[in-house]
């Protein structure tokens, strides 16, 4: 064998040890990471969080999340907001990243370039300002769902605010938020990322004796209405989207509260 095929050999062998060593290393981190999201974090309350019709699970430091990969987002995003976590920092805006503890890997933020979407947080980046890393950890794509700009910046911005303003006023409320994921949606992108017709946010304040919930099903489009004329029974949120949103309330407590749609207790 001549020794310039030689080398050609040895050459591809060592092409292919140092991509399978980069894989193996990648699996790693992506292993790890998932594995770090089996362990309740700091401002991950598991008692409120709801079912998963995925399976997919991830919990990250200041959120939860079950990824669909179906609609390439996630079908909730989850986390408490307490009254502390309302602050007033200023944060310089990172870049989208991918979020590595998907398994089934979160779509590109690419997708969004020139669809005529914004990249709408479900998790708010105001919502985080508590420290650096909480508020740039909403960047990752698995926090973020396609919405027309009018929407994000108009009365989903609107619905956010107020979301701050009664955990300030009820010191803290849990909050579970996304798409309404259905087949049929529009898509953007290459990985063909859906576009939700509705958006939900459900509130629950469990802080003392008499607990409370307020949901919202807001239609992808901006209104300029009042936000309480959005406000809609829980159980119909189910009904929508599959998803079991309090399974560890007492039952008696759930059902109450899931099958309420009274705003009257909140102050709008």
């Amino acid at each position: 064998m001549k020794r310039k095929t030689i080398y050609s050999i040895i050459a591809i062998l060592i092409l292919v040890g140092i991509y399978g060593y980069n894989y193996y290393l990648d699996h790693k981190v992506q292993q790890s990471l998932y594995d770090q999201g089996a362990a309740t974090k700091t401002d991950t309350n598991t008692f409120f969080l709801p079912t998963s019709t995925t399976g997919q699970i991830i919990h990250h430091d200041g959120y939860s999340l079950s990824y669909h990969e179906a609609y390439e987002q996630a079908e909730w995003v989850a986390y408490e907001l307490k009254a502390s976590h309302v602050t007033s920092s200023n944060f310089k805006r990172p870049y989208f990243e991918v979020d590595k503890a998907v398994k089934t890997k979160s779509a590109h933020w690419k997708n969004y370039k020139k669809s005529g979407y914004t990249r709408g947080h479900l998790c708010p980046a105001g919502d985080r300002k508590y420290s650096k890393e909480a508020h740039d950890e909403t960047f990752l794509t698995s926090n973020i769902s396609p919405q027309s700009g009018d929407f994000n910046g108009g009365v989903w911005n609107r619905l956010e605010q107020k979301v701050r303003y009664w955990a300030k006023r009820n010191d803290g409320v849990f909050v579970v938020t996304g798409g309404v994921l259905k087949k049929g949606l529009p898509t953007i992108g290459d990985e063909r990322v859906a576009i939700p017709s509705h958006f939900y946010k459900i509130l629950v304040n469990y802080n003392n004796g008499d607990p409370k919930m307020l949901a919202f099903l807001i239609p992808h489009k901006d209104s300029k209405k009042p936000l309480y004329s959005f406000v809609v029974s829980t159980d119909s949120i189910e009904a929508l989207t599959g998803i079991d949103f309090f399974p560890q309330l007492e039952d008696t407590i759930e059902d109450e509260l899931e099958a309420s749609s009274n705003y009257k207790n909140w102050s709008f």
